[in-house]
């Protein structure tokens, strides 16, 4: 087959797996920068340009879109879905995904435990907010962070009314969610493939870090999930429409709790805590599927 893959950095662990995967398997595979494509709209005839040259006879895609470029990066994955192309991620479900707000409904609808979650139009009313999430200590998000980056864990009532007003006066959309004592610095990551966990590893926040993610100097280990965790992950990959999902959950007191689905999850932490060869488990998806 001829796969490409779609990411703006050939260099990442992530994107230089999946081309060693793919080329073990003897498929041609290209790495596409598709923030370089150019679309070409027109009746019946869908084409894109990369670099001056048309890309066809393509197979597959693999979208490794930043979520900086959604925008763009959907824009292209849903040029490819016109010329017939698997895509191991659809792109209304990349577009989901990347809406914290929408997700969350989506989840909400599923049936899948969450952390109390409050949204507000820049509400003036700030301690009523802080009450509607169950009180201080409370997580501050905003909506477009990612990577840990624009999450915040305020610890008094005082302290979350002024940051949520400081938000609001920056017109920053953020969504205040209750603090999970008990899952102590600590969540899960479930990775999806094709219906199916293919790996799950505990990631635990540094000392005095309340963020797990491995960007922000947290550490993985392997895990044995639950069978309601497992259950919770694949429902909540299924919900979202998505083939390949990297679903983030916090262990409570009331049973998995569904922080966040990824749709574009690094293949690093996964394969070195769990020492499973996902990106070849990814290239055996797109056979099944083309």
């Amino acid at each position: 087959m001829n796969i490409k893959i779609l990411s703006a950095n050939a260099n990442l662990y992530s994107t230089q797996r999946l081309v060693e995967a793919a080329k073990a398997r003897n498929h041609d595979v290209e790495i596409i920068n598709h923030a370089k494509c150019d679309i070409v709209i027109e009746k019946k005839n869908p084409v894109i340009y990369y670099k001056g040259h048309k890309l066809d006879h393509t197979d597959a895609i693999i979208p490794r879109i930043g979520a900086s470029v959604t925008f763009y990066g959907t824009a292209v994955v849903r040029q490819f879905e016109m010329m017939r192309v698997f895509t191991t991620t659809e792109s209304q479900a990349l577009v989901r995904s990347r809406d914290k707000l929408r997700s969350l409904q989506i989840l909400s609808r599923a049936g899948l435990g969450l952390p109390k979650t409050v949204f507000t139009n820049y509400s003036k009313n700030v301690k009523e907010i802080v009450d509607q999430a169950g009180g201080a200590p409370v997580i501050i998000k905003l909506l477009e962070g990612t990577q840990g980056i624009g999450v915040i864990l305020v610890e008094t009532r005082k302290a979350a009314e002024s940051v949520i007003e400081a938000f609001n006066n920056l017109q920053a959309r953020v969504i205040v969610q209750e603090f999970i004592k008990e899952a102590g610095g600590a969540d899960i990551r479930a990775f999806i493939v094709d219906g199916q966990i293919v790996g799950a590893m505990k990631r635990q926040g540094k000392d005095g870090e309340f963020r797990s993610n491995l960007h922000r100097g947290g550490t993985a280990s392997v895990i044995k999930l639950t069978d309601e965790e497992e259950t919770a992950a694949l429902k909540a990959a299924k919900a979202m429409g998505l083939g390949i999902a990297g679903v983030d959950m916090l262990q409570s007191a009331r049973g998995p709790l569904i922080l966040e689905v990824n749709s574009s999850p690094g293949l690093e932490g996964i394969e070195k805590a769990t020492g499973k060869d996902i990106a070849n488990t990814i290239i055996k998806y797109i056979e099944r599927n083309v």
